[in-house]
């Protein structure tokens, strides 16, 4: 007694191979536009990694520049401090609450005044400010008033907040393209299945193989369709 013919969707041989026909030619569509999305994450990948890479060379190069700036500094304010010690003891210079600090012509310490460098200045006032007015409570040295603010340093701290984006653009770059690669081995199995109903001779096989890779299928189209896009027209 032959088997009896299936009803509903399967009902035929025909309508069995146009069913497989139809999910395979979607499948390889997808799969070479999932390929595609993976190899155009990677270049994001690349690129960002990239970007990072110079941004912490930049930081680099301008907390450099910034150490250098503050060794500067440091020296200047002991030099000043040290000749202005001196001439206090003379006699030559005096600190009076409620004056601002000046410099005198021919001091070592004017000297020095005058040839400190112009963002360092602004610290180095303030901090003569509370000194003179209120000599025990006043900070240590100028290098702790807020006033003290070395551009070069700040710009370090930026690139190196901008190579930690990058860094964290370039993994998550990195997590798609991986996240599309997986796609693409869904849309293999679905290929493999839909390869292996046709070699099958049983009708009842050819289903159950369909309807596994057609469950593949749909579960990697909605994940597909579901990951960030990179649109080849978008440049």
């Amino acid at each position: 007694m032959s088997e009896q013919e299936p009803k509903g969707l399967f009902r035929n041989k025909d309508r069995v191979e146009l069913v497989a026909t139809v999910i395979m030619a979607l499948a390889a569509i997808l799969t070479a536009w999932a390929a595609f999305e993976s190899a155009k994450w990677s270049g994001v990948q690349a690129t960002s990694f990239a970007q990072a890479g110079a941004a912490r060379t930049e930081s680099t190069r301008f907390d450099l520049l910034g150490s250098q700036q503050s060794a500067v500094d440091v020296q200047t304010f002991l030099s000043f401090a040290s000749a202005a010690a001196d001439e206090i003891e003379q006699g030559t210079l005096v600190f009076e609450p409620g004056v601002p600090y000046l410099p005198q012509a021919g001091t070592l310490s004017g000297f020095l005044y005058e040839r400190v460098r112009p963002e360092f200045k602004p610290a180095l006032d303030a901090w003569l400010t509370e000194f003179i007015n209120d000599r025990d409570n006043a900070p240590s040295t100028p290098f702790e008033m807020d006033e003290y603010v070395v551009a070069n340093r700040v710009t370090s701290a930026e690139f190196l907040v901008e190579a930690g984006l990058k860094a964290d653009s370039a993994a998550e770059a990195n997590q798609i393209s991986d996240n599309y690669v997986l796609v693409v081995v869904a849309f293999a199995l679905v290929l493999f299945f839909l390869g292996v109903s046709a070699k099958l001779v049983a009708h009842r096989n050819q289903q159950l193989a369909i309807a596994v890779a057609t469950a593949i299928f749909l579960g990697a189209t909605i994940v597909l369709f579901s990951l960030p896009k990179i649109w080849p027209w978008v440049p």
